[in-house]
């Protein structure tokens, strides 16, 4: 049965001038499809929105989002590989060098995007905030709850709920120097941009973690961190993408610390003897 690259392939003389350009660029540049916003591919294959809509419609694709999943699992069979880093054939030996690579790469470009005066306003925001909201879903939430025990060790008020709907109820009552963080590295997960888009309208000032490029989650964000990944869409779980994430949460809670040197410390001895009865 022919995948979905090979049946754009079949119908691609039949379609208009402009659907055609799309499935051109596609077949050419399947490997990089998941990453693009409807948007950003109208622009490289010199179309418009509408005609990538209508694209969709024509081939029988619910919609781009739908497009965009066929498309990665066909390449991603196709290719045999793995995250998009590692193949089916590779060795014990290759693998390990190959993730370490990957993720080493993602955090290296990443400290290299990231703006540093959008991380100056973002600490001075944590700085300042009454209490600070994080939201995050899939492995994203791992990176928030990491975000939650760090800055809760150093006295900052935390929250970061699991449950999308008590992230939308702390969003709404949110208020004018409060602070709300958005973590998604898609930048298109709803139930994340929901809640800060709530907090937006609450008053809050918002802030995104997420890859580089235009997203419905920047669009809610009054500060935007950026970071840099190669990874798929068609995958089994954030690897590079989460580790550049943990690296940016480690950025933030290291300025914030050194900012607030003299009362950090103190919050640091308090809670490392909290818990230190804990330990064999």
């Amino acid at each position: 049965m022919p995948g979905d690259i090979e049946k754009i392939k079949a119908v691609i003389n039949n379609l208009k001038p402009s659907e055609r350009k799309i499935a051109e660029y596609i077949i050419e540049n399947a490997d990089k499809i998941s990453d693009l916003s409807v948007a950003e591919l109208a622009k490289n294959s010199n179309t418009s929105e509408a005609s990538v809509v209508r694209f969709c419609k024509s081939l029988g694709y619910k919609g781009y989002q739908d497009l965009k999943i066929k498309i990665a699992a066909d390449y991603t069979y196709k290719t045999k590989s793995i995250q998009g880093v590692v193949n089916i054939d590779d060795d014990i030996n290759t693998i390990i060098v190959k993730i370490s690579k990957n993720n080493m790469d993602s955090i290296e470009k990443t400290m290299d995007m990231l703006d540093r005066k959008e991380v100056e306003r973002a600490v001075n925001a944590i700085l300042n905030a009454n209490k600070i909201d994080i939201y995050g879903v899939g492995a994203s939430a791992i990176v928030a709850q990491d975000m939650l025990q760090k800055f809760m060790r150093i006295n900052k008020s935390c929250t970061a709920y699991n449950d999308s709907h008590m992230q939308l109820a702390s969003a709404a009552n949110l208020r004018q120097g409060d602070v709300a963080i958005g973590i998604s590295y898609s930048g298109q997960t709803a139930d994340t941009v929901d809640a800060l888009r709530i907090a937006k309208k609450s008053g809050a000032t918002t802030i995104c973690i997420t890859k580089f490029g235009n997203s419905p989650i920047t669009e809610v964000s009054d500060i935007k961190l950026f970071v840099y990944s190669t990874e798929a869409l068609f995958r089994s779980g954030a690897m590079a993408s989460r580790m550049a994430q943990l690296n940016v949460v480690d950025i933030l809670f290291s300025i914030v610390a050194i900012k607030k040197y003299d009362d950090v410390i103190k919050y640091l001895e308090n809670t490392s003897e909290a818990v230190s009865s804990r330990k064999y």
